[in-house]
């Protein structure tokens, strides 16, 4: 456990962001990108048997978010995957496995955008939104930019409420209620709330409006995309979907019946899958 700093090449800030992160294991590095907006503690069930399997873990907290610095801005693309840049360069990481769930799918794309795949060595998108979740002439299976602004309205008028009813959409609580607890989902409301109100408020237009699809054209390591074909969130079509037929060679597993949060409601099957992927 621990913190790196951040150099914010994209942004020329003058003060650094403390990044908190956690490490365990020996091996071959995967580090793992948390959604929005959650932290590194999202990825609890993954991480023992991703160590277990021989792999160094490491997890750490998006900018705004879990133990790292909250400043006020900084929640776009480029700064984040500087940040990512950062970590694995202030840990001087090689060969590295790179996983993103939803928002973190993002972090992974332009992190290849921007600075290759010299020390990347596999991707894993899980729910992710990359490359392209607005909807727009050429992108005509995205979301409406309405439901990004309704998003953002909702949290400036009750944030907490807001987060408890998008709690259950992650989940697709109704129909998971035998696979996820409400004590699960009630933690998750928690780390949820703890998060920067202004990182909360501002991830949204990162993760719902950037194209990345030009960065996902640059991918030239093993790829993987995981998505449920009961994702209430991330549509598949413009994300997982287009996303494979931009990667070439990569694969994509749908899991049946899986929400967006698959890594709590199908969690022995989907670490399966990532485990089976990052040995290969």
């Amino acid at each position: 456990m621990g913190y790196i700093k951040t150099t914010s090449q994209a942004r020329n800030e003058n003060d650094a962001v403390n990044l908190y992160y956690e490490d365990y294991g020996t091996g071959q590095p995967v580090i793992l990108i948390h959604g929005w907006p959650l932290s590194h503690a999202m990825w609890e069930y993954q991480k023992q048997d991703i160590v277990e399997a021989g792999f160094r873990c490491i997890s750490y907290d998006r900018r705004g978010f879990g133990s790292s610095d909250r400043p006020w801005d900084g929640y776009d693309y480029d700064t984040m995957s500087d940040d990512l840049n950062d970590l694995i360069t202030s840990l001087h990481l090689d060969d590295v496995i790179l996983i993103g769930f939803s928002m973190g799918g993002g972090e992974l794309a332009r992190y290849v955008g921007r600075f290759g795949t010299t020390k990347i060595s596999k991707l894993v998108f899980i729910s992710s939104i990359a490359p392209f979740m607005l909807k727009t002439d050429d992108n005509p299976k995205g979301v409406p930019a309405e439901t990004f602004e309704e998003f953002k309205e909702a949290i400036k008028k009750d944030r907490l409420g807001f987060l408890e009813e998008f709690g259950k959409d992650f989940f697709s609580y109704k129909d998971n209620k035998d696979n996820v607890s409400g004590s699960q989902l009630h933690y998750n409301w928690g780390i949820a709330a703890g998060a920067s109100p202004k990182a909360t408020l501002d991830c949204i237009d990162a993760f719902g409006k950037t194209d990345l699809r030009d960065d996902l054209k640059k991918i030239d390591v093993p790829t993987l995309f995981i998505h449920g074909d009961a994702d209430d969130i991330v549509p598949m079509e413009p994300t997982s979907q287009q996303g494979h037929e931009l990667v070439r060679n990569s694969m994509l597993q749908v899991i049946d019946g899986a929400p967006h949060g698959c890594v709590f409601t199908h969690t022995e099957l989907l670490n399966k899958i990532v485990i089976n992927f990052i040995r290969s």
